[in-house]
């Protein structure tokens, strides 16, 4: 269609001036709300999972507590301190990488770091007991990152019943692998180290 040269540019710019009104009037959908879990009520063991988080990761071969960890660490003592009626058992695991010495020295310090870290919180440490396992419990099973990070964790467990009798004490006088209620013994420190500081 053949268009005068001057009304060439007013039409054009009508073009242009639909358009911008058109894209000044639409408006885009409302992105999807995710719900909250009104179901679930708040102190029981279905809102620490869902709400708090019941487990943290750990890097290969070490015991230290990541940025990540410590948030989810933030939120179960805070949880913890409020729902004062639970005991909980902390739950140390490793990957299948290693000797099996190696693996239940690991999960326990990370157990114990767990631990140091929630008593810090306000968690008094009799309503805490540690247990190790080292890689006998893994929860995924292939020779990959894919599930060696997935092993290498803690898991903090609700419990609403009595805490365990003290395990039978080694030659040492001291527990024997695998339990003890309280706190990590004197010489085994939690190996919480804070991020440092960014400038």
């Amino acid at each position: 269609m053949w268009i005068a040269g001057s009304a060439k540019p007013a039409a054009i710019a009508a073009c242009m001036f639909l358009a911008a009104a058109c894209a000044e009037t639409r408006t885009e959908p409302p992105a999807p709300q995710i719900p909250p879990v009104a179901s679930v009520p708040p102190g029981s063991t279905q809102d620490f999972f869902l709400n708090v988080g019941d487990r943290i990761f750990f890097d290969e071969n070490t015991a230290e507590l990541s940025p990540t960890a410590l948030a989810t660490l933030n939120k179960q003592g805070e949880w913890l301190v409020r729902y004062s009626n639970y005991r909980v058992t902390i739950e140390g695991h490793s990957d299948e990488k290693g000797s099996k010495e190696k693996n239940l020295k690991l999960s326990r310090q990370r157990a114990d770091a767990v631990h140091g870290y929630l008593s810090s919180k306000g968690v008094e440490p009799p309503r805490i007991r540690v247990v190790f396992f080292g890689r006998e419990k893994r929860v995924a099973t292939c020779n990959d990152m894919s599930c060696w990070s997935q092993n290498r964790r803690v898991v903090t467990v609700l419990d609403t019943g009595p805490m365990a009798p003290p395990p039978v004490a080694s030659r040492g006088g001291r527990p024997g692998p695998g339990s003890y209620p309280g706190a990590p013994p004197p010489d085994r420190m939690p190996t919480y180290v804070p991020p440092p500081p960014r400038g």
